[in-house]
């Protein structure tokens, strides 16, 4: 079956149904409260967070413990090497497969993690798109080789004009994959992706969100990170750049990782690079609540200190009864 003869449903990956969601920002005691909940409602864990796919990095992406996975069952953590850039399209065809099998032992599925992007992929569903066309990319490529990245920006504005204003200039693989798309199914990128704008999240999927006064977030991320240090995260970084030489595109930039290696580059010195840490950190925890409070269909669980913690699983529960 050629391409353009494929039907929508082909290239897309509907909302998760038939799940329960916890999210949280960054520092917010998700693992806690996942363990709880998980035991509550006989729950199997997807992680949903973006760096935990990856090897090795496991001080700065606060992955669950052994004894914690020997507890609940965890899935999507170390799947491959920092060397690869592990894409949000394959997440959401991984996270569906898993679901698929936990359901099949009897268990429910939890998915925990506050990566935006892949909880929106899980919730309104995501276009996939169809297979990529390898003569087509090449053939682009020599283009951009001979007249220059501008030529291909010229060359989408044409096609796809949404496309070409989102997309950043210089990024030629997702500007090549948005011609791609429209050349295989006869409709621009952002006609397809558009479909997706809108929250579809299943009443089936009891989700919940860790809000916490955001004081209090940036003191338990500031303590977090001095944490990290203190257990070895410029060691862990350490090793890994001796590992690999060099980490993939999307780890390299994983906050926790990149003020390191500017670091050991030089670049910084070891005060400048843990108050980066922080300070990018707090951003993205910001960044996070702002999607939060997008999200319309999750529950907030406030969370004032530990003891809300150490419930917030019971009230969980409560809330979707």
């Amino acid at each position: 079956m050629s391409a353009t003869s494929r039907t929508f449903s082909d290239w897309i990956k509907p909302p998760i149904e038939d799940a329960w969601f916890l999210t949280g920002p960054t520092a917010s005691g998700k693992s806690q409260v996942a363990l709880d909940l998980a035991e509550r409602i006989d729950a199997e864990i997807i992680s949903v967070d973006s760096m935990a796919v990856y090897r090795g990095m496991d001080i700065g992406t606060a992955k669950p413990t052994d004894d914690q996975r020997k507890r609940v069952p965890h899935h999507l953590i170390d799947m491959v090497d920092p060397t690869i850039d592990y894409s949000v399209s394959q997440f959401v065809v991984d996270a569906h497969d898993q679901a698929a099998e936990i359901r099949s032992r009897g268990k429910k599925v939890l998915f925990v993690g506050g990566t935006p992007l892949y909880l929106k992929t899980l919730m309104c569903g995501m276009f996939l798109g169809p297979p990529a066309d390898w003569e087509f990319r090449a053939a682009v490529e020599a283009d951009v080789a001979e007249f220059g990245v501008a030529s291909l920006k010229k060359r989408l504005e044409q096609v796809d004009p949404l496309s070409a204003f989102k997309i950043l200039d210089g990024d030629v693989r997702r500007m090549t994959r948005a011609l791609e798309v429209s050349k295989l199914t006869g409709v621009p990128m952002s006609h397809w992706q558009n479909q997706f704008e809108r929250t579809q999240h299943h009443k089936s999927c009891p989700s919940f969100v860790l809000a916490w006064d955001r004081l209090a977030m940036h003191d338990r991320v500031n303590r977090r990170v001095d944490d990290m240090f203190s257990r070895g995260l410029l060691e862990e970084v350490t090793t890994l750049v001796s590992k690999y030489g060099k980490l993939g595109r999307t780890a390299s930039q994983a906050v926790g990782y990149k003020e390191p290696i500017e670091f050991l580059e030089g670049l910084v010195d070891k005060p400048s690079m843990i108050e980066r840490v922080k300070a990018h950190t707090r951003q993205f925890v910001r960044r996070q609540e702002i999607w939060f409070r997008s999200m319309p269909s999750i529950h907030r669980l406030v969370i004032q200190n530990d003891q809300d913690l150490a419930t917030a699983a019971d009230e969980a529960v409560r809330k979707a009864s």
